[in-house]
């Protein structure tokens, strides 16, 4: 086997392999370093946990002459897809640059711009960003790539995927021409060719693993479930299987959390991690599972891709990825550097079609298996029978025939005429329900009828009542009107819909004069309505 003094890397990077910990070089690394020495533009496909990280850093710093001065450009600058891949390429290359004297500096959202400016404005040898934040960086002025020498694009294919062909395009054409592009990804497909093989410049194809290949050591295993078990699966698998250093992924954000917090309240030490979390929460949760204060990590896709988190026992899918090949880089986190673990993936009746394509994928069948103290029911994947329903009964449960269910409409009156043809009706209930129909109809003409007269009768008191308040001004014209000229016998005026009570006259007295009678009060404040043009009576 080829040793790394054997590949032509310099003293310094020599120093810095031994300080790792590395013993003899990865096919990856073997392969790679020699072109990137020459100075050649590199594609280099390999599976994760292979070594992809020193296979451009070694070669790369081994040759970056060293250099002094505040506000220095970066001549190296390294484009990564997500902050926890910028973060681990930036501690891989300070172990590194410890020995060969360079500095670096790492650049990402999610944290504010301010000391990121001020380390940029400093100086450095090796940048280290995602797309997003060095272009706002250089929209800014802070970043000037103009005397950049190598570009390493890593995880190229997961930039394509996250739509970050337009940020890497923009970053291109801030290079220089001449310069040294290597392009590092997981798989070599038509897509990479097709939006990104123009920026390089005959390239040097370095394929270790091919399109869906998985790591040798990691055993793959399925368990059938339907969706609404799978928390409990979940739990019965990590008392079985152990639960320590384990990562379960799950497709969607709300589903991390939810798994995290029903792994918590079980007895569980469990973190999420998923996009929305700050890039503090974030680091603290990985920190946190790299130091084993953190038994189980639940995550998104986020953690999918190029995260080196070391000495993970097994995998568990809890969702399928939504794309078949994000299946390949869950797996690769465990079974790393040679070791071996195992991935077991929860299928439920709605995941099958993902399934096939996994297993196209990677061209073999992932075998079924079993836990000790939970029985799993394959028979939970088969599509139902015609007109049979999985998992439930019929519409309406054991009601009776012709119950309705809460909150169902009346019912049809095809279905009222069926109802009533089931049941069987006598002569006398008919004569009797007709009686009781007769004399419902005759209350009913009674109550309007007497309505209708008391109606008639408050109209014609109302009437009379207003021509008797439309002669009483005329009488007052000769003069004073005496408590004789007041009909004693009128009787109240019952008040129109019409009067308002606010037309009294605000001139009136507030004291009320004791020889007036209720039936002359009357009077006078039907007088005072609008409908009146006289003056109304003083009082």
């Amino acid at each position: 086997m080829t040793a790394f003094a054997e590949l032509g890397l310099s003293e310094a990077a020599l120093a810095a392999v031994e300080r790792m910990g590395y013993d003899s070089p990865t096919p990856v690394q073997e392969q790679s370093i020699p072109y990137i020495l020459e100075g050649r533009d590199v594609i280099a496909a390999a599976s994760t946990g292979t070594g992809k990280t020193a296979a451009f850093l070694l070669p790369t710093l081994s040759t970056l002459e060293r250099m002094k001065g505040r506000g220095r450009a970066p001549r190296v600058c390294v484009v990564s897809p997500t902050r926890e891949l910028a973060q681990q390429i930036s501690r891989t290359c300070m172990q590194i640059s410890r020995k060969t004297g360079h500095f670096v500096t790492t650049v990402y959202g999610g944290t504010p711009y301010g000391p990121q400016i001020r380390e940029l404005r400093g100086g450095t040898d090796v940048l280290i960003a995602t797309p997003g934040r060095l272009n706002d960086l250089m929209d800014r002025g802070v970043v000037d790539l103009s005397e950049t020498k190598v570009l390493v694009l890593d995880e190229a294919d997961r930039m394509l995927d996250m739509g970050f062909l337009p940020d890497v395009t923009k970053i291109v054409e801030h290079t220089p021409a001449e310069r040294q592009t290597l392009l590092f990804s997981a798989t070599i497909d038509s897509s990479i060719q097709k939006n990104l093989g123009n920026l390089l410049k005959d390239p040097a194809i370095v394929e270790i693993a091919r399109n869906g290949e998985t790591a040798a050591t990691v055993a793959q295993y399925i368990m059938p479930i339907a969706n609404r078990k799978k928390q409990e699966l979940l739990e019965a698998v990590l008392n079985e299987k152990g639960h320590e250093r384990v990562i379960v992924f799950a497709r969607t954000k709300n589903r991390t959390e939810e798994c995290a917090e029903a792994l918590e309240a079980a007895g569980f030490h469990a973190e999420s991690i998923h996009s929305d979390k700050t890039q503090g929460r974030r680091r603290r949760a990985l920190d946190n599972f790299r130091r084993g204060k953190t038994d189980i990590l639940v995550a998104t896709d986020v953690l999918a891709r190029g995260i080196d988190v070391p000495e993970v026992n097994y995998v568990i899918n809890f969702d399928l990825p939504d794309m078949a090949e994000d299946y390949v880089h869950r797996i690769g986190r465990t079974g790393r550097a040679g070791e071996e673990g195992f991935a077991i993936s929860f299928v439920t009746r709605e995941t099958m079609k993902t399934l096939k394509e996994i297993e196209k994928l990677i061209g073999k069948d992932i075998p079924f298996t079993t836990i000790e103290g939970y029985e799993t029911d394959p028979s939970v994947l088969e599509k139902p029978k015609r007109g049979e329903r999985k998992g439930g009964t019929r519409r309406g449960g054991n009601k009776p025939a012709g119950a309705r269910r809460t909150g169902e409409k009346d019912p049809t009156p095809a279905r009222a005429v069926a109802i009533a043809r089931t049941i069987r009706w006598s002569p006398a209930a008919s004569a009797a329900a007709a009686a009781a129909r007769a004399a419902t109809t005759a209350r009913a003409a009674t109550t309007v009828a007497a309505a209708s007269t008391a109606t008639t009768a408050t109209i014609a008191a109302a009437t009379r009542a207003a021509i008797a308040a439309r002669a009483a001004p005329a009488a007052t014209a000769s003069g004073s009107p005496t408590r004789s000229s007041v009909p004693a016998a009128t009787p109240r005026t019952p008040r129109l819909a019409c009067t308002r009570r606010s037309a009294r006259p605000r001139t009136a007295p507030r004291t009320r004069p004791t020889t007036r009678s209720a039936a002359a009060r009357a009077v006078t404040i039907t007088a005072a309505s609008p409908s009146s043009t006289a003056r109304p009576a003083a009082r």
